[in-house]
């Protein structure tokens, strides 16, 4: 019997290390909100940047602090606390759907909210889309649970699917 996406999603909500790593992946996050926030205000606000550019620069400083801060925190075991080129390239290519998330959702968000808020939505909708990406793809453990993480490549080869 295959269970339901919400059947996987409730036993996932139960598992102790996934929740966890939740935790410990939103705590190191609100660390790069800050970042992410101070960062795309300064840019838009006092660079006058238009809203995507000041949003992209804004999330790649970011996006690489948080890369680094889960390798060696949240996913320590699973990366070994190393941090690798492959891996890097590969959280920040499934982080793009986040930024795509994000930028989307400060965009659209700003013609109805102030833009601030509108940022604080988007923040919301990309950490959805990163855990999700960092767990159960960038940062899933080897075959054996030991050893560095998958990276994408990996993981459809793994599989039986080319990327």
């Amino acid at each position: 019997m295959s269970l339901t996406l919400i059947d996987r999603a409730a036993r996932l909500a139960r598992d102790r290390t996934v929740f966890l790593k939740a935790v410990s992946f939103a705590l190191i996050g609100l660390v790069n909100t800050v970042v992410d926030f101070g960062l795309f205000s300064f840019a838009h606000l006092y660079l006058k940047w238009p809203i995507i550019a000041a949003n992209v620069f804004s999330w790649t400083i970011a996006v690489s602090g948080s890369y680094v801060m889960n390798s060696l925190i949240t996913f320590a075991a699973e990366s070994e606390r190393k941090l690798r080129a492959g891996t890097y390239a590969s959280f920040v290519g499934f982080q793009l759907a986040g930024l795509f998330a994000n930028t989307a959702t400060v965009f659209i968000a700003s013609h109805f909210i102030h833009v601030l808020a509108a940022k604080v939505l988007a923040i919301g909708a990309s950490f959805l889309v990163n855990f999700s990406f960092s767990h159960f793809v960038v940062f899933r453990p080897r075959p054996g649970g030991v050893g560095r993480p998958v990276v994408a490549a990996e993981a459809h080869s793994a599989e039986g699917r080319n990327p």
